[in-house]
């Protein structure tokens, strides 16, 4: 049976809409989750019991469980939850549970990530910036973060792909992204080859052109360090 690529172009509003709600996604859930993991991060190499711990048991629990359970859990319980009983307002769009999921999820992920990045700076580096007057604050600011960025750049790479390819996790709450665009139009002209194919071929767009970014940010960083 020949693929019928005409309903590509009678959904194209569809694909058109989820390919942009995908870019929202991820990149939403980046930023997000790059400020939930930097404090993670630096609580987890905390002295204190009373930061490293729930910062342990944060990355644990998101870490050790399904990110699908996860974007369930946040949109039928934790958000009508907060929304319905403590605020008396109606929940808002599905959007917003995928936001939400997906940003809790990267930031156990991106707080290993930062820990492990800053732990590989040699313990020499603080000391030395400590000797000079500064701050933990400002050493950590301008000596060890910027020199920790450059090793933490390839699995934030990563992480950020997997993130994107994951963020079609949220078809299941009905949002309406790459895959479920592809759903959508397969259930409404019971053609299956033409939508996920189109689906699959913005994905790698998007992924790869992700990791072009990525590759061209290594490449810098590793010529200025050269240089330097």
């Amino acid at each position: 049976m020949p693929i019928d690529w005409s309903v590509l172009v009678e959904y194209k509003d569809y694909f058109i809409r989820g390919f942009w709600t995908t870019i929202e996604l991820t990149t939403v859930a980046v930023l997000v989750g790059l400020v939930i993991g930097l404090t993670l991060g630096m609580m987890r190499l905390s002295r204190s019991r009373w930061l490293v711990i729930p910062a342990q048991v944060y990355v644990d629990i998101f870490r050790g469980t399904p990110l699908l359970l996860q974007i369930l859990a946040v949109h039928f319980a934790v958000i009508p939850t907060i929304c319905e009983e403590l605020l008396g307002v109606k929940p808002p769009d599905a959007i917003v549970s995928g936001f939400v999921a997906l940003s809790l999820n990267a930031g156990a992920y991106i707080a290993e990530i930062f820990r492990g990045g800053i732990q590989s700076i040699e313990k020499g580096q603080m000391e030395a910036a400590r000797s000079l007057g500064m701050t933990y604050g400002q050493a950590m600011r301008h000596v060890i973060l910027p020199q920790a960025f450059k090793r933490m750049l390839p699995p934030l790479g990563n992480e950020f792909i997997a993130l994107l390819k994951d963020s079609s996790l949220v078809t299941i709450i009905a949002v309406n992204d790459i895959t479920y665009a592809a759903f959508t139009t397969a259930k409404n002209t019971f053609e299956r080859w033409a939508p996920y194919i189109a689906s699959a071929a913005l994905y790698f767009i998007l992924t790869y052109v992700l990791s072009r970014i990525v590759f061209f940010l290594e490449n810098r960083y590793r010529t200025d360090r050269q240089e330097g």
